[in-house]
């Protein structure tokens, strides 16, 4: 049976871009179609304009820094239009880098939505039908606000954030994930009056507890106004504003809500199911290790998969399915031992396991240390930065590392690299520390804090 492509890959995100393009540079035909911009949520609406604002965010604190350190320095009004404006060229940058680059390698792309048909056919939102040999996923995730909540509809989420027309005096942000918890940071930085709620007893559920404990109480220090054990429980219009009711009896007037309370695939209105594709309750689409659903031509790359929602998890695992499909290299994609960044303020790396979860698979000890760094510490700040590592009392392996300090992103990369390859606490003590640097607590610490 011939086909019209080799593969047909709907979603212009990052894995699926990186797959179309490495199959059609290997000389096969393929299409693609993505409905919204290419480049996906990281480059759109995630990684990179959140990353973006995170610097702009930064400014105040620098500048309040150098003239504590004797500089002649001063910071004036933010001027959100301007930074949008410069914000929103660096991306149709970027849209246009991922657009020409597939192009390039061969790929043809389609401008618009994609629906599946059955096996090996889709269906362009303009009516034509394609067909492929092959079907690849890579819709990503979209994020949701719970509509059970009265007035729901005045919230706005992550895709709308950077689109707003004013930057807000007051603003709320429902959540306690890692994107509610970044948006905090930024907006409190550039000014504005933030509050936080979060229905849990801490922030950042899934992350080491201690590690949460750290950040949450460095956003108070910092001034947003973080209520746990707290949900709104209605909205309304109040003078081109909104009044938020919570679940505690309060109410407050905002000038603009972010939900950030969760994300979800984006696969509602695909056609997987009547394609005869399983999803998962929460409609991400199920797959084996090889990315593979239940219908043998079709696969599945990035967030809509629900596996480990990150960028590059899912540039490796289009990766992996270019190998296994098109060069008969059979690969898995490794969903272990993953650093990753948090850009909070202040910023969390993180590789491995918490405290809590290597507890409950063997006895460990436990290493941190948490202090003002010297950059802070001359000036009289009260920052204080914290480096954790988790340890197999038995296998002396380094189970788990946990940074929160300036740049942690950066440092975690490096720490991950050892501690995927099996690093022990014997090989971090026999590393020369790095003088004077605050990473170099992490081949200082000689006795643990506890053993669990």
């Amino acid at each position: 049976m011939s086909f019209d492509y080799d593969l047909f890959v709907i979603g212009g995100g990052s894995g699926g871009v990186r797959s179309a393009r490495l199959t059609a540079a290997d000389g096969h035909k393929v299409g693609l179609a993505e409905e919204f911009r290419m480049g996906g949520t990281c480059v759109i609406r995630g990684c990179i304009p959140k990353k973006l604002m995170v610097f702009a965010s930064s400014f105040p604190a620098e500048i309040a820094a150098a003239k504590a350190y004797g500089w002649e320095a001063s910071v004036g009004a933010f001027d959100w239009g301007r930074f949008q404006g410069e914000l929103h060229k660096e991306l149709a940058r970027l849209e246009a880098i991922y657009d020409r680059n597939a192009s390039n390698a061969g790929v043809e792309i389609f401008h618009q939505r994609a629906t599946v048909v059955d096996a090996h056919t889709v269906r362009l939102a303009d009516g034509t039908e394609k067909t492929t040999k092959h079907i690849l996923i890579a819709v990503g995730g979209t994020p949701f606000v719970p509509d059970t909540v009265p007035g729901h509809e005045l919230a706005i989420t992550s895709n709308e954030i950077f689109d707003i027309p004013e930057l807000p005096n007051k603003i709320l942000i429902v959540g306690g994930g890692y994107i509610a918890s970044e948006f905090a940071g930024i907006f409190n930085g550039l000014g504005c009056n933030v509050t936080q709620y979060y229905r849990g007893a801490q922030i950042l559920r899934g992350f080491d507890d201690e590690a949460r404990g750290h950040i949450a109480n460095e956003m108070i220090a910092n001034g947003i106004d973080l209520h746990l054990g707290t949900n709104v429980s209605s909205m309304e219009k109040h003078d081109g504003r909104i009044r938020v009711r919570n679940s505690t009896g309060g109410a407050e007037i905002f000038d603009v809500v972010l939900y950030a309370t969760g994300r979800k695939p984006h696969t509602i209105g695909l056609g997987l199911e009547n394609a005869g594709v399983n999803l998962a309750r929460n409609g991400a689409v199920e797959v084996d290790d090889y990315s593979q659903t239940s219908v043998p031509s079709i696969y599945a790359v990035g967030d809509v998969t629900d596996r480990v929602n990150l960028t590059p998890v899912a540039i490796r695992e289009g990766v992996a399915f270019h190998e296994t499909v098109f060069r008969g290299n059979a690969m898995k994609p490794d969903h272990a031992l993953i650093p990753s960044a948090v850009f909070t303020q202040p910023e969390f790396g993180t590789v491995g396991l918490s405290e809590e979860e290597a507890r409950d698979i063997e006895p460990i000890e436990v290493y941190c240390a948490a202090f003002r760094p010297m950059q802070s510490n001359f000036i009289g700040h009260k920052e204080r930065v914290m480096f954790k590592l988790v340890v197999s009392e038995q296998s002396r392996k380094v189970l788990g590392c946990h940074i929160i300090a300036p740049h942690a992103g950066e440092m975690i990369q490096i720490a991950g690299i050892a501690v995927k390859m099996g690093a022990t606490k014997e090989d971090f003590d026999a590393t020369v520390a790095v003088h004077p640097t605050m990473a170099e607590e992490l081949v200082l610490m000689k006795e643990p804090v506890r053993k669990a």
